[in-house]
């Protein structure tokens, strides 16, 4: 094992180890000499592969992260992320939340696809992509750091599953062409007060597009979508931090309205 997979594993461990016992760590990039997103891709990497050890997960999708560019100054990165989701990490609209789950967690809304087709090894097409999908959903993101105060780096974020802790799905389907996704309005507030307003432009331009940019990620690693699988295609305003207590409600124009709480 050479010094820099050492640094890796370490890297994986530490931000393992601070998931499980919900405490926040250092800059992994800082604490383990982490450069560039090759390197923090394959920490992500090892976690997953350490979490479907366990035969009762299993992976059920995917998010990209920092689309919108509110959230992208808010963290200071300038590029879209991507990260796994996992079955027990799912919620359903108006459930109950456990904040023991979580450690410093923020919040932020979103449009999910649903795929319908599997897609093939190679970057799909745009119509190849579209004809893959089902439906939209409203959604709601809870994120979530192991790095101290959120002050991370792209690297961080990346290595640490795109900050993905937990995510809310809607309950009715919309059909894509029932709507325009990237007019689409968001207004989020939390306890009956407004925190975020955003639209489907603030997702790279189309939350489509962002949802495109991944399928086509992950076909140029060889894990291409599968039907089934949902896509969280980015935040449409900014993140919100999130105590225990607070109700969460979103509307996202046609696709309707969305709600969790934080027990």
């Amino acid at each position: 094992m050479t010094t820099s997979s050492k640094n890796l594993h370490a890297a994986a461990q530490a931000i393992r180890e601070a998931r499980n016992t919900r405490t926040t760590i250092a800059r992994v990039s800082e604490t383990f000499g982490i450069t560039g997103l090759d390197a923090s891709y394959q920490i992500a990497q090892l976690n997953t592969q350490d979490r479907l050890e366990n035969p009762a997960r299993r992976i059920v999708g995917l998010k990209v992260g920092l689309t919108s560019k509110a959230v992208q100054q808010q963290l200071g990165v300038d590029q879209p992320d991507f990260g796994v989701l996992f079955d027990d990490m799912e919620y359903l609209n108006g459930d109950a939340i456990p904040m023991s789950r979580l450690i410093q967690p923020k919040v932020e809304a979103e449009v999910a696809f649903v795929v319908s087709k599997d897609l093939g090894s190679h970057a799909p097409s745009w119509g190849e992509f579209i004809n893959a999908l089902a439906y939209a959903l409203p959604a709601l993101e809870i994120v979530d750091s192991v790095i101290q105060d959120w002050k991370i780096t792209l690297v961080d974020t990346v290595a640490d599953n795109a900050s993905s802790a937990l995510y809310v799905l809607g309950d009715q389907p919309v059909s894509l062409g029932a709507f325009d996704t990237s007019a689409l309005g968001m207004q989020m507030s939390i306890n009956g007060k407004p925190v975020s307003v955003g639209s489907g432009a603030a997702c790279l331009g189309h939350p489509l597009r962002a949802a495109y940019w991944l399928a086509c990620a992950m076909a140029k690693r060889g894990a291409p979508l599968q039907a089934g699988q949902v896509i969280l295609s980015g935040a449409l305003g900014p993140m919100v931090a999130l105590n225990a207590g607070d109700l969460i409600q979103a509307h996202l124009g046609p696709l309707g309205s969305i709600s969790c709480r934080i027990a």
